[in-house]
């Protein structure tokens, strides 16, 4: 299947594929499942009408044990950056979520293990090209910096955010909100002050603003 994420400057080509059916598939997807410490759950989220995009890394413990994307510390301050309440968060049909990984990976000797690549190399593309209204899509981490932007992600991510006005409208490259990242926040206050703004401005061009959506 042709590339459809943007790597290569390509752009997503919707396909005749029911994204009910195709959820179901990859719900039911059980190709890691020997790999995978704690066994699959893959999480997704999406719908047809979605105009953002979220790509993080992979469901941690939490997420896992609940099957809520980004129900845990990390969702929340993810959400205050976003000034979006869990309704609105949670609607299918405003928010994609789809991390480079489905399924939580297990630990490592520092942190979660990296994402499986299985998942994008078998559901990634399908899954973008059946998310046509999509007009903003967030890449949290090296991982989905890495998949998308490609060389350009080769810094790191703290360069690849700092440089976030390179990449803007389509993506927006933001660090993990993780509690563990505090001190990347502390040292790097243009983070709050220059790019938060921005990514509330884009969300709130894609959602208006209802009463009750944003804080």
């Amino acid at each position: 299947m042709a590339n459809t994420t943007g790597v290569q400057g390509t752009e997503r080509k919707r396909i005749d594929e029911p994204l009910d059916r195709l959820l179901a598939e990859v719900r039911a997807c059980r190709h890691c499942a020997s790999q995978l410490p704690h066994g699959p759950r893959p999480i997704v989220q999406a719908g047809a009408g979605a105009r953002l995009l979220i790509i993080g890394q992979a469901p941690g413990a939490r997420v896992h044990a609940s099957g809520i994307p980004w129900d845990d510390a990390s969702g929340n301050r993810l959400r205050d950056w976003l000034q979006i309440d869990r309704e609105t968060f949670y609607d299918p049909q405003r928010v994609a979520i789809i991390p480079m990984g489905y399924c939580y990976p297990g630990k490592g000797s520092s942190g979660d293990l990296p994402p499986r690549r299985e998942c994008a190399e078998l559901w990634l593309d399908r899954l973008l090209a059946s998310l046509p209204d999509v007009e903003l899509t967030l890449l949290i981490g090296q991982y989905a910096q890495r998949h998308f932007l490609g060389a350009r992600a080769d810094a790191g991510v703290g360069a690849t955010v700092a440089g976030y006005a390179r990449f803007v409208p389509r993506y927006l490259p933001l660090p993990h909100p993780s509690p563990r990242n505090i001190a990347w926040f502390k040292r790097n206050p243009w983070f709050e002050d220059a790019l938060l703004p921005t990514l509330r401005s884009r969300v709130r061009c894609l959602f208006g603003e209802p009463t009750g959506v944003f804080r």
